[in-house]
């Protein structure tokens, strides 16, 4: 897979505050690059680069093989966290002024919003005017006309903000639609759990330097301890647990035990680097039946907290 966007050695400057210092990374086509960092991180002066509202002080930004310029604007779509639409103008009238402005005919347009209009379920709000509708409806708008021009590059900023969560897995499965029809997707997020769902790389920004870059599969792999969770069901269920220290192979290790209301065992077993699992499941398996097996892989929230606390 080629990349859309390069960002190599980009360093930008306010006064005596680095908001970054030295950044590269790739971020390639049709995927959903996740943009992770504490408040202050840097994450928002990238962002402003990559709109062409700021411009580096050292380095290049590569949009689909050219060096970024004016003419990119329009095939992007920015979502910025803070947003905002003209509280007394019609909802409709509205969209197709914004559509406009990025290029969209006025028929086009209509066309177009009136079918999402339709997928979101507010077609009925068409002619109320914007402050009528609740925060969650108006974003549902602002969030339609990011995408109606059908941008290449879509670069989202905390998304879900304000939404519950039936809206939430609504746009979760849209923006995971448009990365499958082609756009190549930012997305910029403190909800690691939206991270692990929809991203397929990440990078982890702090103090302007990028300290973590990766698949989130990769990611999760090398931050793994080697635990597993158990449950298993044995005739013998609380004798296994008296002597359970014992009755596991060389090179795992009981962490915690317990017998659930099913009177099944759950343990939670680590064990050394590069030892096979599967040990583990054929020496318990001579215990009684395993109802249950999965290694505990850490979650992205983890991982981004003992990241930026080592620093």
């Amino acid at each position: 897979m080629d990349n859309f966007i390069e960002i190599n050695n980009v360093s930008k400057t306010y006064g005596d505050y680095k908001a970054l210092n030295n950044i590269s990374i790739k971020v390639p086509r049709q995927s959903i690059y996740g943009l992770l960092g504490p408040n202050g991180a840097g994450k928002t002066t990238l962002i402003r680069m990559l709109n062409q509202i700021t411009a580096p002080d050292e380095g290049t930004i590569i949009f689909n093989g050219e060096k970024l310029n004016r003419n990119h604007i329009s095939q992007i779509g920015y979502l910025p966290e803070e947003r905002g639409l003209y509280k007394s103008m019609k909802v409709g009238e509205q969209a197709i002024y914004l559509a406009q402005l990025k290029g969209v005919s006025q028929k086009e347009a209509e066309k177009r919003l009136k079918a999402w209009f339709n997928k979101f379920g507010i077609l009925n709000w068409w002619d109320k005017k914007v402050e009528e509708l609740s925060k969650g409806m108006q974003q549902k708008i602002q969030f339609i006309v990011t995408v109606i021009h059908n941008p290449q590059l879509l670069i989202f900023d905390e998304p879900f903000s304000g939404f519950d969560p039936i809206n939430v897995n609504l746009l979760k499965k849209e923006i995971l639609e448009l990365r499958d029809k082609g756009a190549t997707i930012i997305f910029s997020t403190h909800n690691m759990s939206s991270v692990e769902e929809l991203c397929d790389n990440i990078m982890l920004i702090n103090k302007g330097q990028k300290v973590l870059e990766g698949s989130v599969y990769q990611i999760k792999q090398d931050f793994k301890d080697n635990k597993f969770e158990i449950k298993l069901r044995t005739s013998a269920t609380q004798q296994l647990s008296n002597s359970a220290t014992q009755v596991l192979p060389k090179g795992f290790y009981l962490e915690s035990e317990k017998t659930d209301n099913n009177g099944e065992l759950e343990l939670i077993v680590s064990a050394d680097k590069d030892i096979n699992p599967n040990i583990l499941i054929n020496h318990l398996s001579e215990q009684g039946t395993i109802i249950s097996y999965r290694e505990l892989l850490p979650s992205m929230n983890d991982i981004f907290i003992n990241k930026v606390n080592s620093l």
